[in-house]
């Protein structure tokens, strides 16, 4: 399986653990107090502590104070910093962590908007939501996204589940893809059989054969 996958918003270790063993590149933490998957940040530092040390590790967050931000990031040394709200990314372009900056796709979405997200920042294409900010289990168009990755490397989301991931790789062809709900038996608890499936489905997808 050549697609990175992160698998987010994981509240539990034995999620996390088997997102490693399976293959997954990082793993998302939700340090947004608004979402059903929120992780208080010292609940998710054994979790972190016990994944591999090439797994990457990711806090979400949503308009949250940039004090925060840089504090949770600091505590359980992140790897990434996912934003999802209207924060302003200069500050973040000037830290050490890698960024990720979430563009909502929504019937008005255009690829000139990727533009306004410096280079620095890996883009994730998600489904449009004001109000839950990711893990809505909706899908976004793919032949928008598909223009999106011919132009700059993206994270793909929203609405991906075992049945459909391999078709979406195959078209869009993204650098990575960002699960959620799509492996989930409810919010925030993983079920290892829609995990396990979500991997074979990968390992045998025409995109992962073929990518470098």
């Amino acid at each position: 399986m050549n697609t990175r996958v992160k698998i987010c918003g994981v509240r539990r270790a034995e999620d996390a653990l088997l997102a490693a063993e399976l293959g997954a590149s990082a793993v998302g933490f939700v340090f947004w107090p608004e979402s059903p998957r929120f992780i208080d940040p010292y609940r998710a530092r054994p979790i972190v502590r016990a994944l591999p040390p090439f797994v990457a590790t990711v806090g979400v967050f949503v308009d949250q104070p940039l004090e925060y931000v840089m504090g949770v990031a600091g505590l359980l040394n992140l790897g990434a910093i996912q934003l999802h709200g209207h924060e302003s990314l200069e500050p973040y372009t000037r830290s050490s962590y890698r960024l990720i900056k979430t563009a909502p796709v929504d019937e008005s979405f255009h690829q000139a908007r990727l533009a306004q997200i410096p280079a620095r920042a890996t883009v994730l294409l998600d489904a449009h939501d004001p109000v839950r900010r990711g893990g809505t289990g909706r899908t976004i168009d793919w032949s928008q996204a598909a223009g999106a990755a011919r132009l700059r490397p993206i994270i793909l989301s929203g609405g991906l589940t075992p049945d459909n991931v391999a078709a979406a790789v195959d078209i869009v062809r993204p650098y990575a893809i960002d699960v959620s709900s799509g492996v989930e038996s409810a919010p925030g608890l993983k079920d290892p059989i829609r995990m396990r499936a979500l991997f074979a489905a990968l390992a045998v997808s025409p995109a992962s054969a073929t990518e470098p």
